[in-house]
């Protein structure tokens, strides 16, 4: 008996199937799958249709087949743009690895300053208004101020018979203040300076020099002698010198002395962990060269000056003479600051910080800086008035110690960014007292704030010199007690003493 099944393909087509008869299977036969016999469609409709049926199917799946793969496909277009925001989440989560700790610190200074701009000012009581109030009154200089800059209070300089005198050059004024050290010194790195190593100089070790009584150059004459400082006459005014290695050999492993060709000689003091301090004098004794040498021989440079300029000179004269006056048109806040005013300790660091206000010509000497006010008017000073001596003495009281904190850290920071600075502590008195013996009072206490400055906080003495001036730059014009004129001064000397570019 035939059976006819019918199955349904897509919609309408039918297929008869036609079971065949099976074969006798012997014992160790396997059973054969039944062949299946697909019947021919009953009409050629049919036929047709399922031809276009299967044309149909095959091109859904050509179709499908792209679509399958575009995810995939997608995906892998999306990685690099992953990898490169995964890569920028990374970089933002570690540090950079160009930025300092330091400069890390600062930033985050920064930042600081910058919310306590934005939160808004607690309520001004009635002490801090007075105190702006005093603050503003001092900015505005009183009647008997003194001129502003130092070399406009000296003395007429004292011609030498039959000397022609130089014509009166015009007033600098700076239009424009320079931006940088190294903006400063344009005019004298127009050259770039070669400096050799300051120990290649073959020299022979004598004993420590005697220095109780300096050569005297020409157009000098030595007026007096106080507590081992040595005090000089030169163009009409006083000045006062005395030996500067003191600060620096104290808890000094070895100190010796060589002799140099053209009458110079070489110091070295070695440190307990192996710096080397190393100063070359000329014949007068001045400092022509200090070098600080690291325990891995990198040589640090203080101080340079030219030799070839140096040798030639025979005797005392203030390289400021051939500078016209100075005229700056800034606020006097900008030029000098005074501590007593200072309520954040951060202004000590930003002010040290500033370039000079003007041009400098060349390096100097640290004694030219020393006896020339012109030179040294081109940096800006800090005035420690903050500072209160006991009448006729230069000991700091222990009370008075906390008073340099904010400047000594300054001075740390800078140092921390520039082991090559150079800062100069200036002594001044009021007029009360003799002449000679309020130079010579200027100077100890000059030389005490430089003491302190290393047995509390740690500054190194190659990194300070220090200058007694006495009476001869008042701050207020009276020859009565005046408690602003008796202060300590600083002024950051780096641009005068050294080409910046050794110190980059």
């Amino acid at each position: 008996m035939k059976r006819h099944f019918r199955i349904l393909v897509g919609a309408t087509v039918g297929l008869t199937l036609t079971p065949a008869p099976l074969p006798a299977l012997s014992r160790d036969a396997q059973p054969l799958a039944a062949p299946v016999i697909l019947a021919q469609a009953q009409s050629s409709e049919e036929e047709e249709l399922l031809r276009r049926k299967k044309r149909k199917g095959a091109e859904r799946d050509e179709q499908r087949t792209p679509h399958a793969e575009r995810p995939a496909q997608r995906e892998r277009a999306k990685r690099p743009a992953a990898r490169e925001r995964e890569a920028i989440k990374r970089r933002a989560a570690e540090p950079e690895p160009a930025i300092t700790e330091e400069r890390q610190k600062r930033r985050k200074e920064r930042e600081a300053a910058r919310q306590r701009n934005a939160e808004p000012e607690p309520a001004i009581t009635e002490e801090r208004v007075k105190r702006r109030k005093e603050r503003e009154a001092a900015m505005r200089r009183p009647e008997n101020a003194a001129r502003l800059f130092d070399s406009a209070k000296e003395k007429p300089v004292r011609r030498k018979p039959g000397g022609a005198e130089p014509d009166q050059p015009a007033r600098a004024r700076a239009e424009r203040l320079p931006e940088s050290d190294a903006a400063a010194q344009a005019r004298a790195s127009r050259d770039p300076v070669q400096i050799g190593s300051v120990i290649s100089e073959e020299g022979r070790r004598i004993e420590r020099p005697r220095r109780e009584r300096p050569e005297v150059p020409q157009g000098a004459e030595l007026v007096r002698e106080v507590n081992n400082r040595f005090i000089f006459r030169t163009d009409n005014t006083y000045f006062i010198e005395r030996p500067r290695e003191e600060r620096f050999i104290i808890d000094a492993r070895e100190v010796y002395y060589e002799e140099l060709p053209r009458s110079r000689q070489r110091e070295v003091v070695v440190r307990p962990d192996g710096t080397r301090i190393v100063t070359i004098r000329n014949r007068w004794g001045d400092v022509v060269r200090r070098v600080k040498i690291l325990p891995d021989d990198r040589e640090i440079v203080l101080v340079y000056v030219e030799d070839d300029y140096y040798d030639e000179v025979l005797e005392w004269r203030d390289p400021g003479l051939d500078l016209p006056p100075l005229d700056l048109d800034i606020p006097v806040r900008d030029y000098i600051l005074d501590a007593e005013w200072v309520e954040d300790p951060e202004d000590y660091y930003t002010f040290l910080d500033q370039p000079p206000v003007e041009l400098v010509e060349r390096t100097y000497s640290l004694d030219e800086v020393r006896r020339s006010a012109r030179i040294r008017d081109k940096v800006r000073r800090i005035d420690l008035d903050i500072i209160n001596f006991e009448f006729g003495s230069a000991q700091i009281p222990e009370s008075e110690i906390g008073k340099l904190e904010g400047v000594a850290e300054a001075m740390q920071r800078l140092l921390k960014e520039n082991p090559g600075e150079t800062f100069l502590i200036e002594g001044h008195t009021d007029a009360v007292g003799a002449e000679v013996a309020n130079l010579a009072l200027s100077d100890q206490r000059a030389e005490a704030v430089a003491t302190a400055l290393t047995n509390v906080f740690d500054i190194a003495p190659e990194n300070m010199e220090t200058q007694g001036y006495g009476e001869q730059y008042l701050k207020v014009e009276t020859q009565e007690p005046e408690r602003e004129n008796r202060r300590v001064a600083i002024r950051r000397i780096t641009p005068l003493v050294a080409p910046v570019a050794s110190s980059e």
